[in-house]
């Protein structure tokens, strides 16, 4: 596909708005006593991404904000957590997103669950322990609602997105 200047200011865009939402994410203070858990409102614009634009600008897109947020706000371990979680939970809704009949709610629930499962992973070789692997359930749940969540809010400006980018 041979991009136009319009697709690519679209593309800048969604990545400025995925920064801006995961910095938001930080500000908002978001302690249910479950250390870890976020809304992940990244993950908004990313699924909104993919099913508006294609999984190869969702990639981009997320890695884009990965790294600008990480060398902003964060380090390079926050960069490593993030980037584990976001090609693991991308790589699951794309393929998700193939099975006939799963919504867009059910795939941003798929990014939400896989997201913590792929951080969990990359946190136990990091801190050298599969104990923490007893957190998932907690993970798992905490994905399924925040991942609802989000599925819902994309569902229901999904149509406003689809008209602007395909200008309609």
């Amino acid at each position: 596909m041979k991009y136009s200047v319009k697709w690519i200011a679209y593309i800048a865009v969604f990545s400025a708005f995925a920064a801006v939402m995961s910095y938001l994410e930080t500000l908002i203070p978001f302690n249910i006593g479950i250390p870890g858990v976020k809304p992940g409102f990244a993950n908004l614009v990313i699924v909104l991404a993919l099913y508006e634009m294609g999984k190869k600008e969702a990639f981009f897109i997320n890695i884009v904000r990965i790294l600008i947020v990480g060398f902003m706000f964060g380090n390079l371990f926050s960069i490593l957590f993030s980037i584990s979680g976001a090609l693991i939970s991308l790589g699951c809704m794309i393929t998700a997103k193939k099975i006939k009949g799963l919504s867009l709610i059910g795939i941003s629930i798929v990014g939400g669950v896989t997201h913590n499962i792929g951080q969990i992973i990359v946190a136990a070789f990091v801190v050298n322990t599969f104990s923490i692997v007893y957190y998932i359930p907690v993970l798992i749940i905490s994905g399924l609602i925040t991942g609802l969540l989000i599925g819902i809010l994309c569902k229901s400006i999904q149509p406003l997105i689809h008209s602007v980018i395909r200008g309609i």
